[in-house]
């Protein structure tokens, strides 16, 4: 039986020069279905609009390099890639090269709902609820060092501080933990004038952004991303030949309740 829960609002991308997934994007309406071509930036949208499954149309010539883009990012690897094929040896090659499931037209046609519902990837509720609990601690010793010195423009340091904290904790809120100390690379990437290395460093910071409640253990998670965000989108329009031009302004710091504040 499909989890109907699981179900609801799941945002799926069909990979594709053609129009061969039109039918599923009509058929399965009460999704978010996203048509895309290799023309597109696949990369950037799989990772602002929080794609749960990738479909990728073997009769296209470009299917490995789809594969590929989707794979190959570390900001985007996770998402599932379900391929479909006619031949089967190119389904076989499919598999060897990244994608999650690989199979026929007509096993898709009979199978795609339940197909959704196995490889969709979607928050595990468990998990956001004791991650919910864990917000609403104060942050550990190493964390609060982390922000202090994310706040005072170490942003070297504030890696290694935050990545301590990050490797001695199990639970959930790591990943609050790595998010920050994601976007604090990228910040000492682009004072360093490596535009590609804080691009790749913001564009995975997402991932772990988009699942924090908007305030965990009293850093203003909203506030970060939307000014992580902010720095995204100006790097990508001034590009690696105009870095120089980038407003360090934009490299806001970390917002703390008062009583918790990084610069106290």
């Amino acid at each position: 039986m499909l989890d109907g829960k699981r179900l609801q609002n799941v945002t799926l991308v069909f990979l594709s020069l053609g129009r061969a997934f039109a039918k599923y994007v009509n058929r399965l309406s009460e999704h978010n279905n996203i048509e895309l071509s290799q023309t597109q930036k696949i990369a950037d949208v799989l990772i602002d609009r929080r794609v749960a499954l990738v479909f990728v149309d073997g009769a296209d010539e470009q299917w490995l390099s789809l594969i590929l883009a989707v794979k190959n990012n570390a900001a985007t690897r996770r998402i599932p890639i379900c391929f479909a094929a006619a031949d089967h040896v190119r389904r076989a090659d499919a598999i060897a090269c990244g994608a999650d499931l690989a199979l026929g037209w007509d096993e898709l046609d009979k199978g795609i709902d339940q197909i959704i519902s196995d490889m969709a990837r979607m928050p595990d509720p468990a998990i956001l609820t004791r991650l919910a609990c864990e917000c609403g601690q104060p942050l550990p010793a190493l964390a609060a060092e982390g922000a202090r010195a994310f706040n005072q423009g170490e942003f070297y340091r504030q890696h290694d501080l935050f990545e301590a904290q990050w490797v001695e904790t199990a639970s959930p809120v790591r990943d609050l933990y790595r998010a920050i100390l994601q976007v604090g690379v990228a910040y000492y990437q682009i004072e360093r004038g490596n535009y590609r290395g804080a691009l790749k460093m913001l564009q995975r910071s997402v991932q772990w952004l988009h699942a924090l409640p908007d305030h965990c253990q009293g850093i203003d998670v909203e506030q970060l991303r939307r000014d992580s965000y902010a720095v995204r989108a100006e790097l990508q329009r001034l590009g690696p030949e105009r870095l120089s031009e980038f407003d360090r302004g934009l490299l806001k710091k970390l917002r703390r309740h008062p009583a918790q504040s990084a610069d106290r």
